[in-house]
């Protein structure tokens, strides 16, 4: 539920503590304004500079799909694994629509790379 998703040609991903760490049992508490939201902030201009100036890379956009870590560890790797997931196949095969077509599924994301964690403890269990 804590993810931004930006359309592009490649794919990069971030992982930022936009929440700090939840109570037991909530992985999310109060929202991180200056390590989270400016570094969340930081890359969504980054993106915009790079994608505004055709000579960086003509002809190409950078999209992201950026995820909250919520400063937890379990919870980061949670949301690492669905960029592990984006690129399978979707599961139960190809199936079919009632009307007989195939379906028509969007082409796997082409994740390029991820930026972040922040904290030691996050990157190492990602």
């Amino acid at each position: 539920p804590h993810a931004i998703r930006l359309e592009g040609d490649l794919t990069l991903g971030g992982l930022f503590p936009v929440h700090a760490r939840g109570p037991a049992g909530v992985p999310c508490g109060p929202v991180k304004k200056e390590k989270g939201i400016h570094r969340l902030e930081a890359m969504l201009y980054a993106l915009d500079r790079v994608n505004g100036d055709p000579r960086v890379l003509p002809n190409l956009t950078l999209g992201a799909r950026i995820l909250d870590t919520c400063s937890r560890d379990t919870y980061a790797l949670e949301q690492a694994l669905s960029f592990v997931r984006s690129l399978l196949p979707p599961e139960g095969g190809e199936g079919s629509c009632p009307d007989g077509s195939a379906p028509r599924r969007p082409p796997p994301e082409r994740l390029v790379g991820v930026i972040g964690a922040s904290a030691s403890s996050v990157s190492i269990m990602v």
